[in-house]
């Protein structure tokens, strides 16, 4: 098990790099938005952008993953102040957990109060196919079972306590928006709630884990998000998650298809507007809570 540098993961590490970022802005975000692979798009939409390179913020991760272009974008969306992070990053990189979570600390010693965290997935679900949205609803983390976790180590009560809960992670009535706009926008026939599983990458799932998967009531799989989702409840953030789904997961082995990274971000790229307009539409409904 990886060792965890407390040092880089404390608030007085971290206050560096906000104060960097509050030198470089007019005015202070209150939601982030983490882009999945090919979602980067979505901070081209904000208005009045301020473009950060994560390589020039003291102290951040740095994006080595195809599609994560690696920029701090802060504007408006909907009228709401955000930081949307254009890629961001995964433990198969070589990052620790908290390394991979610093910028959810970074941002709430900004002042943020909620997250938005999308991510491209593989469908586990048999109901599930391409070009689908998947509210997430719940989710299974894996590293937990080998004792892995972000929050692994000294606890900094200057973002939360020591002992929290998981059980309402994700925000129902946030949920319920969803499920509202999704329809608005045109995804009624592709919508759906279900639980995303978190494995580490970054191999593909083989057909014994997908099975496993679908008995452990797993809907969706991905590489990412659950790190982030910990820390941004640790520190009090209200949450909200969705995955895109670009494939269906292999579970036979007369299945000739193999998953690979340039067809998932041809799907996501297909469908990328149509997220983007996804977003736009939640973030307007939702505005209040973030405000």
């Amino acid at each position: 098990m990886q060792d965890v540098n407390h040092n880089e993961f404390n608030h007085e590490f971290l206050q560096i790099s906000a104060d960097y970022l509050k030198e470089q802005l007019s005015h202070l975000p209150v939601l982030l938005i983490i882009c999945g692979s090919g979602f980067g798009g979505l901070a081209d939409t904000l208005n009045d952008p301020i473009v950060i390179n994560y390589e020039d913020i003291p102290g951040f991760p740095k994006s080595t993953v195809e599609g994560h272009a690696g920029k701090l974008i802060f504007g408006t969306l909907s009228g709401v102040s955000v930081a949307c992070m254009k890629g961001r990053f995964h433990y198969f990189e070589g990052y620790s957990l908290q390394k991979i979570t610093t910028p959810v600390r970074i941002m709430k010693l900004l002042g943020v109060k909620g997250l938005i965290i999308t991510n491209a997935a593989g469908g586990i679900n048999p109901k599930y196919k391409p070009g689908d949205l998947m509210v997430i609803k719940d989710h299974v983390n894996f590293f937990a079972f080998g004792g892995q976790n972000p929050l692994r180590g000294h606890n900094d009560l200057y973002f939360g306590d020591r002992f929290f809960s998981m059980n309402k992670a994700y925000d129902k009535e946030l949920i319920d928006i969803a499920e509202g706009v999704a329809k608005e926008v045109g995804f009624s026939d592709n919508y759906h709630e279900g639980v995303y599983g978190f494995y580490g990458g970054p191999n593909y799932e083989t057909i014994a884990e997908v099975n496993m998967l679908k008995v452990l009531g797993v809907d969706a799989v991905g590489m990412s998000t659950v790190p982030e989702v910990l820390v941004a409840k640790h520190c009090g953030m209200t949450i909200f998650g969705f995955s895109f789904i670009t494939n269906c997961c292999i579970d036979s082995y007369d299945d000739a298809e193999e998953p690979n990274h340039i067809n998932i971000l041809n799907v996501v790229n297909m469908k990328s507007s149509k997220i983007q307009d996804f977003v736009i539409k939640f973030v307007e409904r939702s505005r209040e809570k973030w405000l």
